[in-house]
């Protein structure tokens, strides 16, 4: 998704002098390019997450619509009283666009790891959160961004996510986008994630076991009616997601069955209430931490035998 990010920032900038890319010495060659051609939209803030996000309500302030891009548990964490007080309470055309979300940092451990980014961001007033599942969806949501007036809060993965759409995303802020039907269970899953969902459900395919995949793309505004309407449709709800599942994903589904008091079982697959453990590859991490294929195919296939 790194590339898609650059490559589609590169092109917003061609076409609008407005948008400023603000960097924390991410040193890519992607970088050096953008900032050989278009050097009056480019602010390398070096290792000073706090500064670039105030630099940037202060850019939005004058007009310019600055994308604030870095390492997501530096932006998500370290900077966060200033995405909270100079972003969103001042309600700011700031772009905020966190790299490495989830366990894609495998490498690097805990600190590194985006797992509570959702929980902590969803409460800010006048934050919208994407949380875009393939390079397309990520170039739509890229595009919303750039033409919503307010704080935008796009979380992605490292790099070689799988694509999920043959054509565009057809991205709308207020819809949820169902990616394989079935009958026995509904999964609400987001991000980069649902390409071991899909492999999950693929095995339980394979024993007859047919499961509805829906991909959930904004985090805030959630699409409450869209939500409601598959939960009072199936029983068997599951939420699936490379984030804890307080205050996550499945906690935000859990606030429309209990406010609408919908006759359905929701079962969270996530990080239940623990930072992950283990280094490695991405898919080792999560597979260690109960997120790789075989555990999400495990872990549906139980929450539908309990209730058989």
């Amino acid at each position: 998704m790194q590339r898609t990010y650059v490559m589609k920032l590169y092109n917003l900038m061609k076409n609008d002098s407005n948008v400023i890319s603000c960097l924390s010495d991410s040193g890519t060659d992607y970088d050096e390019m953008i900032a050989r051609e278009m050097p009056n939209q480019f602010l390398n803030f070096g290792i000073s997450e706090n500064n670039k996000v105030a630099a940037a309500a202060g850019l939005a302030a004058c007009g310019k619509i600055p994308f604030v891009y870095t390492t997501n548990a530096f932006l998500a964490y370290r900077s966060y009283e200033f995405i909270r007080d100079d972003v969103c309470l001042q309600n700011k055309n700031v772009k905020l666009i966190g790299m490495g979300c989830g366990l894609s940092w495998s490498t690097l451990g805990s600190t590194h790891h985006t797992t509570e980014d959702i929980s902590a961001l969803k409460a800010l007033p006048n934050l919208v959160i994407l949380s875009p599942a393939s390079p397309k969806e990520l170039e739509d949501c890229m595009e919303y961004a750039y033409n919503h007036i307010g704080p935008v809060y796009i979380r992605i993965g490292m790099g070689h996510e799988r694509e999920i759409y043959e054509e565009s995303s057809e991205f709308d802020i207020n819809k949820i986008k169902v990616i394989r039907d079935g009958v026995d269970a509904t999964v609400f899953t987001t991000g980069s994630i649902i390409a071991d969902v899909l492999d999950a459900v693929e095995k339980l395919a394979e024993e007859q076991i047919k499961i509805k995949v829906i991909n959930i793309p904004t985090i805030k505004p959630l699409p409450f009616k869209e939500i409601l309407k598959e939960c009072n449709n199936q029983y068997n709800i599951i939420s699936v997601e490379e984030h804890n599942i307080i205050g996550g994903l499945g906690s935000s589904i859990a606030d429309v069955i209990a406010s609408e008091g919908c006759n359905c079982k929701l079962t969270k697959i996530g990080l239940n209430d623990t930072f992950a453990t283990g280094y490695g590859t991405h898919l080792q991490v999560k597979e260690m931490n109960g997120l790789g294929v075989n555990e999400i195919y495990t872990k549906i296939k139980e929450a539908i035998k309990k209730e058989s």
